[in-house]
């Protein structure tokens, strides 16, 4: 992605950067709700792990919050009607990629009633057990909201195979643009705070810590309002600095553990959630509905009415943007997500998909990159690197296709959240290079395995054929035998017959 020209920045004082915000007026405007669409087009595969399966026809009519694509495999989630309508096509859409390429979708047109199916809330969410907990949340389909849309339940489970002691609640929302959390924060803090206690009784945690960013102060104070009754809940402020959102940075912040490079959160005793999966994972467990919709940004020099919208998954981007008010002026780069981590779109007809936090129109102004020049070798990037990462050194190992030896450097540590290429001064893409690689390596992982099996089905083949050839062969032998031997046999019996004649008497009178 392009350096944004708009965001000033200056050098954490340990790690990362400080862009400029552009959180506001957004930020500071109430939450909208888009008029409903006229169609949705959800995809199967919103979250980390394989595709949902289809469970419905098409001509079949759906309420909002009926099950139209059920789990498949242990990490999976399920797809909900984000409306109520009818099926109208199970085919491919452009995917929510910057690739561009297709991937299937289920189509509902909208019957304007936007009824939800009949459902019953639990009347003591907090007297089910741990597992009934991430069992409705898995019915619900909740996904990491965070970005990386890893199935919730999943996380939640494995909180009570491993010894967790702590639930890192992630209401940071570091990125520049982007204001969905805040708002939600400062709308609908009680429920946050709801489903947080329930996801430590799911998880088995004594405490949560919710780190959020200390230029949101509206939100952290209300947020302390709703958790004040609760001791287990504790709202910190944490430094605003890009990225704390990441899961580790934000780990080692509010419990001072880090979490080695080949180890999960949950090896140190922490999981970590968004306070957006903490509200669904309440509207999932006490209201029993599933996740149809989800609040996101919509920001840019180039958006007409920027605000935080919720929005119906499987809205198109283009109806997004027009729903909401349109454009101003030309937008010179369309992204799904912040500037730093989000993906660039190559046009608006993609569905807005489950981790998709906001879209953002950016003016020419805002989009504008310089052209990269030779690196003075100043460090910046190493000082701005929230791993402790070398990127100039990896960099020069991908350039030279030395892939290894970047992976030797920390390549597979990299989380890609672009601050070494945000405060070169060259404007070199260093964290183009590191997608390059890790893509490359993946290519080169997955011919590797092709020919693996390519060679263990060769190999098989050829073993198939010589046990073939062998049991052929014993056959063959096995025949040749039984010939012999039948032949031996009668043979034998000839013989036998050639002197039992032999020894016969000759009859009398017939001597001479």
């Amino acid at each position: 992605m392009g350096l944004l020209k708009a965001l000033k920045h200056f050098v954490g004082d340990d790690w990362g950067v400080h862009p400029a915000d552009h959180k506001r007026p957004a930020a500071d405007l109430p939450s909208r709700r888009l008029p409903l669409p006229e169609r949705v087009h959800l995809m199967l595969a919103q979250h980390v792990g394989a595709p949902a399966r289809p469970v419905v026809l098409v001509g079949q009519k759906v309420r909002k919050g009926e099950l139209i694509a059920a789990a498949h495999g242990n990490i999976s989630a399920p797809v909900h009607a984000s409306t109520s309508g009818t099926i109208s096509a199970i085919g491919e859409i452009t995917a929510a990629h910057s690739s561009g390429l297709p991937a299937m979708a289920i189509s509902i047109d909208a019957d304007g009633e936007d009824a939800w199916l009949d459902s019953d809330p639990i009347v003591d969410p907090f007297a089910l057990p741990p597992a009934a907990i991430a069992a409705r949340v898995a019915a619900a389909g909740v996904v990491g909201l965070g970005g990386a849309a890893f199935p919730s339940a999943v996380k939640l489970n494995l909180g009570r195979r491993s010894e967790i002691d702590t639930l890192i609640v992630n209401g940071s929302e570091c990125e520049p643009y982007l204001s969905c959390d805040d708002r939600l924060m400062r709308e609908r803090a009680a429920d946050i705070v709801s489903g947080i206690r329930l996801m430590l009784t799911a998880t088995g945690a004594a405490q949560a810590k919710v780190g959020i960013e200390d230029n949101k102060p509206e939100a952290i104070a209300t947020m302390r309002q709703a958790a004040a009754a609760f001791s287990e809940v504790v709202i910190v402020p944490v430094p605003a600095r890009y990225p704390m959102g990441s899961d580790r940075q934000l780990i080692v912040e509010l419990s001072g553990r880090e979490v080695p490079s080949d180890a999960r959160a949950a090896d140190v005793g922490v999981i970590v959630h968004n306070v957006a999966t903490a509200y669904a994972t309440q509207q999932a467990v006490v209201l029993n509905r599933p996740l149809v919709q989800r609040l996101m940004t919509l920001n840019g020099g180039a958006a007409a009415a920027p605000g935080n919208y919720e929005v119906p998954l499987g809205t198109l981007v283009s109806d997004f943007i027009t729903l909401s008010g349109g454009r101003k002026g030309e937008v010179a780069r369309l992204l799904m997500g912040g500037p730093m981590m989000g993906v660039v779109l190559a046009h608006a007809r993609v569905p807005v998909i489950k981790g998709c936090s906001g879209i953002l129109l950016l003016d020419a102004e805002e989009a504008a990159a310089a052209e990269p020049q030779a690196c003075i070798r100043c460090g910046s990037c190493i000082k701005a690197c929230p791993m402790g990462l070398l990127p100039l050194e990896m960099s020069a190992r991908i350039r030279h296709d030395e892939l290894e030896a970047a992976v030797d450097f920390g390549l597979s540590d990299c989380i890609a959240c672009g601050c070494c290429a945000y405060v070169c001064p060259s404007h070199i893409p260093l964290v183009q290079y590191f997608y390059h690689a890790k893509g490359e390596l993946s290519a080169r992982q997955r011919a590797q395995l092709r020919a693996e099996a390519t060679k263990k089905m060769a190999l098989g083949r050829q073993q198939r054929l010589e046990r073939e050839a062998r049991e052929k062969a014993a056959a063959a032998a096995r025949r040749k035998a039984e010939r012999a031997a039948q032949q031996s046999a009668a043979t034998a019996v000839a013989v036998a017959t050639t002197v039992a004649a032999a020894r016969q008497p000759e009859p009398a009178g017939e001597s001479a």
